[in-house]
């Protein structure tokens, strides 16, 4: 019985080498299977002959002929020159297997009857083979999955994670000319015009798209090809591209119909489900522009919206920069208190208007927060010793309706955009209005301190962010989340000894520590933010609360004026 035990460790020690000649690439050109099927084969012999308590004379040259036969097809493999293809295994036949091949072909092409009989392959097909096999399997299904996929909702997002693009992977500007002056503006280099014999041989996952005339046509990801002076429905003629994103491009018109003024036209993609979002963000600003027919609320304005040749577009007041982009090309300098003060009051009094009418925005950031003109004088900072751009006029809009959601309306359970997402989104609690309150607390922070406070991609460390700045998540919260792997013995799963905690430790602190000055002014403000940003949402300040924070006296005071 020794002698069987040490023939089968010999078979295991060929196995082994058999297996690192594998992981370094080499492909044999003998079966492969036939090598693993003799180690199964030398066991199950000794574990039988073990079983039966019998003597090992007669198994002696069995188990020796399969170590010989192994040690034969390892020689075979290391003379092998056939290496690992960078797109994927060779596929490689020997005389036999095209043999086989040619049979198979012959009787595939027989009788209808004979072909729905299972077939029995050859034992030898090889790994390779199998490989590809299952390779053009997965690429059948996974083209016959992109069609649905390409219909699921638009306002279901992925759960982070991804994006590692997310903090500044953010939508373009749907009305402004920020895009085209920030260095974030690209026009797309595929402006290539396809035949209509390339269009329909392309890959399933476009088969989505509408068919179109000859004269129109998209590029590869959806996109309108135009050029500057195309004139859509014989009125807006378009001058210049401000910018592109998922949805679509933006891009600046003059609309002749009304004293050439400048209007910005965002163009959404030929795809369904970019459609079907678009025509949800025009139901939300038809409903807006009803309500607030005066203009009062610091809410974008839509002009107009039409079908071309299956893009939705949708036809915006011209607005200047972003808040963000605005930070940007200032070199990230934080606004003052005061213009703070200003803009968060004018924003307040537009997503307290969407809230009073059951709609909640559930993206604002400040890409989402226009100034209405961006002009600026240029001013040397003796203290900073660099040049400082001073905004003109302080007047802001809230823009991207995209995903805005009414009350009655299914709520996904993840919105927002990262940085910006509240503690009951990401333990998936539920979210109401309050959410927004929440991304407005992370948005005033951002503009008193230049940059963003919960820089990070990953769930559980952004709640360690939140607790290392405002304190620990409360027990009754963490005890109803779904989430259960973010918590341990209702507190959060957080190693503060990790590389996470210490980079943690490194980029937060609490939350009064960030204020640069103890004025009034600057403890006023820190207490507003505090009061947006609670854990729990019934203790959560709403907007229309906020506005009567005294925070915001002196702008009640200038009203009154």
């Amino acid at each position: 019985m020794i002698l069987a035990w040490q023939m089968l460790r010999d078979i295991l020690i060929l196995t082994r080498e058999t297996h690192f000649i594998w992981r370094e690439e080499l492909s044999s050109s003998v079966d492969f299977t036939d090598a693993i099927k003799s180690v199964w084969l030398g066991w199950s012999y000794v574990v039988r002959c073990q079983s039966m308590n019998v003597t090992v004379k007669g198994l002696g040259w069995k188990v020796q002929g399969l170590i010989s036969e192994l040690d034969n097809q390892l020689f075979k493999m290391r003379r092998s020159k056939r290496m690992r293809h960078p797109d994927g295994w060779v596929e490689e036949y020997s005389y036999e297997e095209k043999l086989e091949i040619r049979k198979r072909q012959r009787r595939s092409s027989h009788s209808s009857d004979r072909e729905k009989r299972p077939r029995r392959y050859h034992h030898y097909k090889t790994y390779e083979r199998c490989h590809l096999d299952s390779k053009r399997l997965e690429c059948r299904e996974r083209r016959a999955r992109e069609p649905s996929v390409e219909r699921e909702s638009h306002g279901d997002k992925e759960k982070d994670g991804a994006k590692g693009k997310e903090r500044r992977n953010r939508d373009w500007h749907h009305y402004s000319k920020s895009s085209a002056r920030s260095g974030r503006s690209h026009q797309s280099s595929r402006t290539r015009h396809r035949s209509r014999r390339h269009s329909q041989g392309c890959s399933d996952s476009r088969s989505h798209r509408r068919k179109r005339s000859r004269s129109f046509e998209d590029d590869e990801e959806g996109h309108l090809i135009y050029h500057n002076g195309l004139v859509l429905k014989a009125r807006y003629e378009i001058v210049s591209t401000l910018g592109e994103g998922a949805f679509g491009k933006v891009v600046e018109c003059i609309d002749n119909s009304n004293d050439d003024n400048r209007v910005a036209l965002k163009i959404i993609k030929n795809i369904d489900r970019y459609r079907e979002a678009a025509m949800s963000e025009v139901e939300v600003l038809e409903q807006m522009n009803s309500l607030d027919d005066e203009r009062t609320f610091g809410c974008v304005r839509m002009l107009d919206w039409f079908d071309y040749h299956g893009h939705i577009c949708i036809v915006f007041e011209l607005l200047g920069l972003s808040t963000f982009d605005f930070l940007k090309e200032n070199g990230f300098m934080p606004f003052t208190v005061d213009q703070i003060r200003h803009m968060a009051y004018q924003i307040f009094r537009a997503v307290s208007f969407l809230h009073r009418n059951k709609l909640t925005h559930t993206d604002l950031k400040p890409e989402n927060i226009l100034f209405v003109n961006s002009d600026y004088d240029m001013e040397y900072n003796a203290k900073m010793k660099r040049d400082e751009r001073t905004l003109k006029n302080l007047d802001v809009k809230v823009v991207d309706f995209g995903n805005a959601t009414f009350d009655h309306e299914h709520h996904t359970s993840v919105v927002s955009t990262r940085h910006y997402r509240a503690p009951e989104v990401i333990l998936e609690l539920g979210w109401n209005q309050s959410c927004d309150v929440w991304s407005l607390g992370c948005i005033l922070l951002e503009y008193y301190l230049g940059l963003t406070l919960f820089q990070t991609h990953d769930s559980k460390e952004h709640l360690a962010m939140m607790e290392r700045v405002l304190g620990p998540i409360p027990v009754h919260l963490l005890q109803k989340t779904k989430k259960r792997r973010y918590v341990h013995h209702d507190r959060l799963d957080w190693d503060e000894h990790s590389s996470s905690g210490r980079y943690v430790r490194k980029h937060c602190k609490p939350l009064k520590q960030y204020m640069s000055s103890r004025s009034s002014d600057h403890e006023q403000l820190f207490d507003l933010i505090h009061s947006m940003m609670e854990y729990d949402v019934s203790r959560r300040l709403t907007l229309e609360e906020a506005i009567w924070h005294p925070f915001f006296h002196p702008m009640r005071k200038e009203r009154k004026k």
